[in-house]
């Protein structure tokens, strides 16, 4: 099936084509190249969900993902370039063998997952694939569908507001699917608008300081300041990128978790990254005995849209260092380029230990052709770290998706530490008869 798009053979349509972004040009580079893998599970079979489905649904919702990415010829800018589609190029349906049980059928769907994430996307298409796992996993799982997006096509939020953009809600299509709210920050800035002038200075003065300070750790961080090996970061950090992932996956209650935040009074995020870091270090101590004192530096990847979402972290709306960053790479984009400029996203990355990303869920259930989704996660690959942890809400369930480095790090073993950690966390936060 082929799907037509304005295109020119081989040659670049200036007036058709459009500048990839800076963000997007830093993540497809020489340096760096990151894909997302956004898992949806059914309950029902999904052998009848039909090709048609790309070209009529996922194919309209962005012309990024009829385009490749070209570089202009006279000014050396990375632009998107419209082409015909095959959708049968990006269209893939394994074959395991019959019989096997709902939890081979997941080891199989995870081998499979860090068999694709192996594998470069072809640049003279465009780049994303569906995969479609039609064998059933645990807790009633009868099929899954898989796409393999690049990062450059767009960040997580647009990226999954895209894909949700397929679905519908399962109760009533004609209504749309709702998100948790965040929450409300009115009572700091009501309780701010009192605060003396030179109260406000000195606080300027210290958001001043603060700012160029994480700036210039973040300058070191990209280029000379290394944490500690230890039994989360290996010694294959100059291509861990390039090494085997192993996937596992686990399950909280919202509202469970949504308990620890009213007695504490901070965000899910909190909790979970808590919990997660916690669990982190119970398996490292395990491991190696002291590794759990040594340097190690986790990046929570956060969207700026989203900040709310980590008290801990609000005063990053106060800091300036996110703005000198952006300065930062602007210029450093415009005197030695965009590859050269990526080099220092994967030097932060490749110097840290660990990374956690977050995204929100619809709170409905949703269905893609009357086919109703019963789980839904997402992970990523390319990222020069031993370990990845991605946290997704949906329908009162918060995922946590873990991707190790192969025969590194044991995801078993450290899965057990993190629900010990969260454990941990509840019963110290949560009365007994509550």
């Amino acid at each position: 099936m082929k799907v037509k798009t304005k295109t020119d053979g081989d040659n670049i349509i200036s007036e058709e084509s459009t500048p990839v972004s800076p963000l997007g040009q830093y993540l497809n580079s020489s340096a760096l190249s990151l894909s997302l893998y956004a898992v949806l599970e059914f309950q029902v079979p999904v052998n009848d969900l039909p090709i048609s489905l790309v070209s009529d649904k996922f194919l309209p919702i962005s012309p990024r993902f009829s385009s490749v990415m070209v570089r202009d010829e006279k000014s050396g800018v990375k632009k998107w370039k419209p082409v015909e589609v095959n959708v049968n190029d990006h269209y893939f349906v394994p074959e395991f063998p019959e019989g096997l049980s709902p939890e081979e059928y997941e080891e199989c769907l995870y081998e499979y997952i860090s068999k694709i994430a192996m594998e470069e996307l072809p640049t003279s298409l465009p780049l994303w694939q569906i995969h479609k796992f039609k064998y059933p996993t645990s807790s009633g799982v009868q099929g899954s569908v898989i796409f393999k997006l690049h990062h450059s096509l767009g960040d997580g939020y647009s990226l999954m507001g895209a894909l949700l953009s397929c679905l519908q809600r399962a109760d009533n299509p004609c209504l749309p699917l709702t998100f948790p709210s965040r929450q409300s920050s009115s009572k700091t800035n009501a309780e701010n608008t009192n605060v003396s002038f030179f109260r406000a200075a000195a606080q300027l003065s210290s958001n001043l300081v603060t700012s160029l300070l994480d700036f210039g750790h973040g300058m070191l961080k990209s280029s000379v300041m290394e944490d500690d090996l230890t039994p989360i970061r290996s010694n294959h950090v100059s291509g861990v990128e390039f090494r085997p992932l192993a996937i596992i996956n686990m399950a909280f209650s919202l509202n469970q978790i949504k308990k620890v935040t009213t007695n504490l009074k901070v965000t899910v995020n909190d909790v979970m990254t808590g919990a997660i870091l916690l669990g982190v270090r119970m398996y490292m101590e395990a491991e190696e005995k002291n590794s759990g004192n040594a340097n190690s530096t986790a990046l929570a990847v956060l969207n700026t849209r989203d900040i709310d979402g980590y008290k801990t972290v609000k005063r990053l709306k106060n800091n300036y260092a996110v703005f000198l960053n952006s300065q930062f790479l602007n210029i450093s984009r415009k005197l030695i380029g965009p590859e050269a400029t990526s080099k220092f996203f994967h030097g932060t990355m490749k110097n840290s230990s660990m990374c956690i990303s977050n995204m929100i869920g619809p709170v409905e259930q949703m269905a893609l052709a009357k086919h109703p989704v019963q789980g839904l996660y997402f992970t990523a690959s390319g990222l020069p770290q031993s370990l990845v942890v991605t946290l997704l809400s949906y329908v009162g369930t918060l995922r946590a998706t873990i991707a190790v480095e192969k025969g590194f790090i044991d995801p078993d073993k450290l899965k057990v530490f993190i629900q010990k950690a969260y454990d941990i966390i509840f019963k110290a936060s949560v009365p007994p008869d509550c």
